[in-house]
């Protein structure tokens, strides 16, 4: 139900902790542009702000080739919005001309639950960024995404436990023509999701997203009804993976999918993390693995008394 492990890559590059500034002489630093450099501080009581370990960071690398930045804790995320830490990437985007990946929030639930992280708008980075191809947010509160307007970036995901539907909505209605992967967790309503079917629309019709190949629509309290959406959606046709991971798939919801448009060209169909019955994950197995496509059905999920639980949430 928590996220308990840092991102170990990204974008292909093994993520690497920039040392705090008591340990950075100390240590001797990899090649700028072959790691994913995580820059964070201590979530509790830090004797240093990100900002000021990320002037650190861009003193000691040389930022001409640096590939990819991890956002890791800022000083009290929990109370704290990172309006501070977005400026200070946003002014030194000229130094960062090699930056390609950027994950913001990469905060395990010992430093901030998933769903107590504040966040902000993230158009002002993402403009600041033109360069970028890849983007990960993790965190919903007062999460933003209104305006988002990106001629080059081909992967975008957002983590939640909760996810207002003004942020889906807003991910829908934004311009992103290169867009190839889209992930999405739509969480639960304990902590603040309210998405219904309908605020889906523009990723079903995949009309605003003319490159799209690979769909999560994930860790999602309502997983029946989106697959039964997904049954007769027009992106599924191009999509080459498909993803209905982490929620709370049941048979229900299995049973739609399949009765809808064949699944067959897709190269991979994730649905781990599931409550889905035996038989009705061998007629999956049995509709879908001849045709070559990669099934995940790991993490079958046993029911509490009727219940069933989102992989994230808190």
């Amino acid at each position: 139900m928590t996220v308990s492990k840092h991102l170990q890559e990204l974008d292909g590059l093994p993520a690497f902790d920039f040392p705090d500034a008591e340990a950075e002489p100390k240590v001797t630093l990899p090649d700028a542009g072959s790691v994913a450099w995580r820059i964070a501080v201590d979530a509790y009581d830090s004797e240093e702000e990100w900002a000021s370990a990320f002037a650190r960071f861009l003193k000691a690398v040389d930022t001409s080739e640096v590939r990819a930045v991890i956002v890791g804790s800022w000083a009290d995320a929990y109370d704290s919005a990172p309006d501070d830490e977005i400026a200070a990437i946003v002014a030194a985007s000229g130094q960062l001309p090699s930056l390609r990946a950027l994950f913001f929030g990469d905060i395990t639930f010992e430093q901030c639950e998933i769903s107590w992280i504040n966040q902000t708008s993230m158009t002002p980075l993402l403009d600041g960024l033109p360069q970028l191809r890849s983007f990960g947010v993790r965190g919903g509160q007062s999460l933003d995404m209104t305006g988002i307007k990106h001629e080059r970036l081909r992967s975008l995901t957002v983590e939640t436990g909760g996810l207002d539907a003004a942020v889906v909505r807003g991910i829908g209605a934004a311009e992103l023509p290169a867009l190839e992967h889209l992930d999405i967790w739509l969480g639960t309503s304990w902590y603040g999701a309210n998405t219904v079917v309908a605020d889906l629309e523009p990723f079903l019709t995949g009309a605003r997203l003319p490159a799209l190949k690979s769909l999560a629509l994930r860790n999602s309290e309502i997983q029946d009804d989106v697959a039964a959406a997904l049954a007769g959606a027009p992106v599924v046709a191009r999509l080459e993976t498909l993803d209905l991971s982490m929620g709370t798939l049941g048979d229900e919801g299995a049973q739609a999918l399949l009765a809808g448009q064949p699944l067959t060209h897709l190269k991979k169909l994730d649905l781990h993390h599931h409550y889905l019955s035996e038989p009705m994950q061998e007629r999956i197995r049995a509709t879908l693995e001849p045709a070559g496509v990669v099934v995940d059905l790991s993490e079958c999920e046993p029911e509490d008394d009727g219940a069933r639980y989102t992989a994230v949430a808190e």
